[in-house]
């Protein structure tokens, strides 16, 4: 989780002042690229480290603008009102696209594998005894409890209650949908 803290009003102005550029005006001529980068690259990549605090990836960010600002206006920028402005904005814009797609990769969790079985669990079980233990992982985890402990482990049903901290009456209809469960998913042995 990105969290993202108000500015102390010093650093504040420091911003404002770095990203405040010349100003152009209807009769000025806009800045060719190549000088605008020149003038322009080191405070819009302080302004991308504050947003995303990676220089790298605010080095990247702030060349990838540059070159979306090329591809689409070219060497000469007459088309843009405010190229400073534009700039701003675009590096603001992905620099936020970067911390979205990084949010996202934290939160994304690959698939657990599935554990290799042990050489002796291959030996010692049959097809049937495979079976039926992917039956039981078909099941909540609440039925699976009750089924072990009822049919494995031998308990009564005041036992599994007293374990499972549930009532008599919750064991007895777990385990009843627990076992019509595992009647329909390996049929009727």
């Amino acid at each position: 989780m990105i969290f993202v803290l108000p500015m102390p009003t010093s650093l504040l102005r420091w911003t404002r002042r770095a990203l405040s550029g010349p100003v152009a005006t209807a009769a000025a001529a806009a800045p060719a690229i190549d000088d605008l980068f020149r003038e322009r690259r080191l405070p819009l990549v302080r302004l991308a480290v504050l947003m995303v605090d990676d220089l790298p990836t605010a080095e990247d960010i702030v060349q990838d603008v540059f070159a979306r600002l090329y591809r689409r206006h070219g060497a000469a920028l007459d088309a843009v009102d405010d190229p400073h402005a534009y700039l701003v904005s675009a590096v603001m814009n992905a620099a936020r696209s970067a911390l979205r797609r990084r949010r996202i990769a934290r939160a994304y969790l690959p698939p657990r594998p599935e554990p290799a079985p042990a050489a002796e669990e291959e030996a010692l079980l049959g097809a049937g005894d495979r079976e039926v233990i992917r039956a039981l992982g078909r099941l909540t985890t609440r039925q699976r409890q009750v089924v072990v402990l009822r049919y494995w482990s031998g308990l009564s049903e005041r036992e599994i209650a007293g374990t499972l901290r549930i009532t008599t009456g919750t064991v007895k209809s777990t385990a009843h949908r627990a076992l019509t469960l595992l009647r329909a998913q390996l049929g009727e042995r």
